[in-house]
């Protein structure tokens, strides 16, 4: 297969699907810790429902639970529960539209009743019953206060499993860690939870992640940086304590650099790609995509300081950071840091 030379932003406002089926085991535990999300605070005001998934819980016997076992993650919205809405607001797209990422469906079970429904449907010309059955799927439910909706969920749960005339189905929608659900918070909180500022921050955000993207990976002068190894990862992957890592070789940007000034306007641009690929890629990876995080290595190794520290190229670095990724740096390293920024 052929690989795309255009290198696409890594989040979406478009969700993905999950559906969990207790019919296999209908006394059997869900299998995860719920954060309330119905709470009455701004930064809940972009979440599509009440309640999300907050960790996996693991059983005694290491056994698989059904979150797990449909692949369901932390960050996970539920939306639905039997059919049943529990939304904030309506949903942006059509469900046929998204992709279903549920993992081990009970095909026995599950789709059968879906194929039955679906040629009753069909036989009965009933269309307008479908349209009917979606429109309770995407109910939007508003309570007069605070942690109604998000307890009137918990019930609903409760009286399903509770019955025996049909087993517990839970749906669910996952977002990528830059859509407005899982990244307001974040600008909201680099703005001291100023909302119209706030609000600001990220619309400038969405129109530069709408204009700088995509990025060409064929260009002569990204090939360059990339090839160099002067912006790459520092691989962490077997610690899962310490986030992923953008690496910066400056002494590798020195010899990168030119007498010619435009060369090293072009240079600075293609440093900056590179940078936000990195950033982009690991930050997507985050286990947790409601609190992405990644680190940077800024590597002064062997660094001449006649040919000055590119006071420049850090400035738009940053620049570019801070507005577009704000709250998910972790950590930033500068070794060995030179005497003269010391004293």
């Amino acid at each position: 297969m052929a690989q795309n030379p255009l290198f696409e932003s890594l989040s979406s406002e478009r969700p993905a699907l999950l559906t969990i089926s207790f019919a296999s085991d209908p006394t059997a535990s869900l299998g995860v810790q719920l954060s309330n999300h119905d709470n009455g605070l701004t930064n809940e005001m972009f979440s599509p429902g009440y309640a999300s998934v907050a960790n996996l819980i693991t059983t005694d016997d290491n056994q698989a639970t059904l979150a797990q076992q449909a692949g369901v993650r932390i960050g996970d919205y539920i939306t639905a529960i039997n059919n049943l809405g529990f939304r904030r607001f309506p949903p942006d797209f059509k469900e046929e539209e998204l992709q279903d990422v549920t993992e081990g469906i009970d095909l026995i079970n599950f789709a059968q009743d879906d194929v039955h429904n679906d040629a009753s449907a069909e036989s009965n010309g009933e269309e307008e019953l479908k349209e009917k059955k979606q429109q309770l799927k995407d109910r939007v439910l508003t309570s007069k206060k605070p942690g109604d909706s998000y307890d009137a969920l918990l019930t609903k749960i409760r009286q399903v499993k509770s019955s025996s005339d049909e087993p517990l189905l839970v749906s669910m929608e996952r977002y990528s860690y830059d859509s407005r659900v899982h990244s307001w918070s974040r600008f909201l909180s680099a703005r001291n939870g100023n909302v119209p500022s706030a609000m600001t921050m990220i619309q400038a955000h969405e129109r530069w992640r709408s204009e700088y993207f995509p990025i060409d990976l064929t260009s002569e002068g990204l090939q360059r940086v990339l090839k160099a190894h002067a912006v790459s990862e520092i691989d962490v992957s077997e610690d899962q304590e310490i986030s992923a890592c953008v690496y910066i070789d400056f002494a590798k940007l020195q010899s990168l650099r030119s007498v010619d000034i435009e060369e090293n306007e072009a240079l600075t641009d293609d440093v900056i790609k590179a940078f936000v690929i990195y950033t982009e890629t690991l930050l997507a990876k985050s286990l947790d995509p409601r609190r992405p995080k990644s680190c940077q290595f800024v590597d002064l190794t062997g660094v001449s300081l006649k040919q000055g520290l590119h006071a420049k190229l850090l400035r738009k670095l940053y620049g570019t950071f801070e507005p577009n990724y704000p709250e998910t740096l972790e950590k930033m390293v500068m070794y060995p840091v030179p005497k003269i920024m010391v004293s």
